[in-house]
């Protein structure tokens, strides 16, 4: 094992979980994903600096801020009779697309079925909440120029392991 640490311009290989407050698993990703650590990939920055200065095999917890997610808007949320939804999607956690006037697609969630009427949300499920990231460190390497550039590793998701 190398005495190699997450610092500026490594490519850091990852795999990892989003959790509520509750601990509720709201997002996984199990196939190694791969960035330049200091390079603006978009990762979290809140995640970024959890993970500075691990080694590889590390698991490293990150609390994310409310807003992270987006601020939750109320004008995503839907009540409707329950008769005029198709009845695919008529229980709770099943999703549909809606296209809003300027062709924007969204994904809105049921949330709540209950005398007659459903709730369909279009907010991301961590929208205005408090959000865990719990990742672990699979590989790391010294990134190229080219890939210090772009914030991602030029082979993204094939992780080299030392």
């Amino acid at each position: 094992m190398s005495d190699e640490v997450v610092s500026k311009h490594k490519v850091v290989y990852i795999r990892y979980s989003v959790l509520d407050e509750s601990g509720q698993v709201m997002g996984q990703q199990d196939m190694p994903t791969g960035y330049v650590h200091g390079a603006g990939s978009g990762l979290f920055d809140e995640i970024e600096q959890s993970l500075d200065g691990h080694k590889v095999g590390d698991q490293v917890e990150s609390l994310l801020p409310p807003g992270a997610f987006g601020e939750r808007n109320p004008d995503l949320v839907i009540e409707e009779e329950l008769d005029n939804v198709p009845p695919q999607i008529r229980f709770v956690g099943a999703e549909a697309e809606m296209q809003n006037e300027n062709g924007d697609v969204l994904t809105f969630r049921v949330t709540a079925i209950e005398n007659g009427r459903i709730t369909l949300d279009g907010n991301n499920p961590l929208a205005g909440r408090v959000a865990k990231c719990v990742a672990e460190i699979l590989s790391m390497r010294d990134a190229t120029p080219e890939e210090i550039q772009s914030g991602f590793p030029a082979e993204q998701g094939v992780p080299r392991l030392h």
